[in-house]
């Protein structure tokens, strides 16, 4: 069975069409966090080891763009994530089995600096010879755009239930009770991310290109 999200994909269903879409994974990642769980209480049970996350994350975002991404055994749910200070961030958290990347570019803007101003570090990697190469990504995000496409989709199931995407804590699974949706494949053109936090159980990137600069220079 072929389905694909009415929320993405806002329209036929063929894959010689790439009709636009814009979903607010920030907005989706709060709501799905019950609405009787107050800001004290996700700290207590960070505390307690029942949210942990992977790694402390920065305060600050970046941001991911690509031409085209392919991704075997996708899931995606709300998560809460936490600084070195325990601030609570949440996110919306996507895992991909195995995906392959084109045209990706990744940018951090970093205003904090006195009398310098701001300064931006890109990274560029992948084109449509050989890929960029992922397998057991995991992204944490709070924004994405682009056309996508998924096959075999599952949406409302019990993020701590979803079983297609990488394998280990925090990567396929989310919190009981929690909204998820998985699928067999997803496939998105145009993407643009803004996130919080990405890892990988490998992270092949052909071409690379790492460079800094003075000024306002980012992948979108």
């Amino acid at each position: 069975m072929d389905t694909t999200s009415p929320d993405v994909l806002d329209g036929s269903t063929d894959a010689t069409e790439t009709p636009e879409s814009h979903t607010s994974w920030k907005r989706f990642a709060l709501f799905s966090v019950p609405a009787g769980v107050a800001i004290g209480g996700i700290l207590v049970a960070m505390a307690s080891g029942a949210l942990a996350a992977s790694f402390s994350i920065s305060g600050q975002q970046f941001k991911i763009s690509a031409d085209e991404m392919h991704g075997e055994g996708f899931t995606q749910f709300g998560w809460i994530n936490a600084t070195v200070r325990n601030e609570p961030v949440p996110t919306a958290t996507a895992g991909i089995s195995e995906a392959e990347i084109h045209g990706l570019c990744q940018s951090v803007l970093t205003t904090e600096f006195p009398l310098v101003g701001p300064v931006s570090l890109m990274l560029t990697a992948g084109d449509a010879g050989t890929p960029v190469q992922a397998s057991d990504l995991v992204i944490d995000m709070e924004q994405m755009d682009g056309n996508a496409q998924f096959t075999n989709m599952e949406i409302g199931r019990d993020a701590s239930t979803l079983d297609k995407g990488p394998d280990g804590f925090g990567s396929g699974r989310g919190y009981t009770d929690l909204f998820g949706m998985q699928s067999d494949t997803i496939y998105v053109e145009d993407l643009e991310q803004t996130a919080r936090a990405a890892s990988a159980g490998t992270f092949k990137l052909h071409n690379l290109s790492l460079g800094i600069s003075l000024g306002d220079d980012e992948c979108f």
